[in-house]
């Protein structure tokens, strides 16, 4: 599958959701649309990641931009790491990995020589009509939350 570029249109989904229900990026179109994804709900980077969004979800929301997370965690993992953190942002559940692929963020990874597949840590800016607008792979988490919002206002 080739990797998606600035131009493409975001692979639609309609996965399971924090909270119960489900959420599709369809029924999100008319607003642009940060979908981040991570590898785990209640490790130190994503926790890090999931508080910056939520720290700036009224400033996003200011711009009239929705921020969700999707990780292959259940939504009962979710639902537990949003009571902990008080996170407030929409987390998505791909257990079976089919969007993460479809974002090619399902990759093969490597940690003191063991090889596994993992998310790939990677934000996409979408836009009202459902193209990507911009991409960040590999992010790093200290001041990507900002990042994003300076782009997601630019683009709003």
């Amino acid at each position: 599958m080739a990797e998606l570029q600035i131009g493409d249109t975001a692979p639609d989904f309609e996965l399971p959701r924090d909270g119960g229900g489900t959420m599709s990026l369809q029924s999100l179109r008319g607003r642009p649309v940060v979908l981040y994804a991570y590898p785990k709900d209640d490790t130190s980077g994503c926790t890090a990641q999931a508080i910056d969004f939520t720290r700036l979800k009224p400033d996003f929301e200011q711009a009239g931009v929705t921020v969700v997370g999707i990780s292959p965690d259940s939504v009962k993992k979710h639902d537990k790491f949003k009571q902990k953190h008080e996170l407030g942002i929409d987390l998505i559940a791909d257990e079976d990995k089919s969007v993460l692929a479809a974002l090619d963020v399902w990759k093969e990874k490597s940690m003191y020589g063991r090889k596994y597949m993992g998310v790939e840590r990677s934000t996409f800016l979408i836009d009202k009509d459902g193209k990507i607008a911009r991409i960040w792979r590999k992010v790093s988490v200290p001041g990507h939350a900002e990042e994003v919002l300076e782009a997601a206002r630019a683009l709003s």
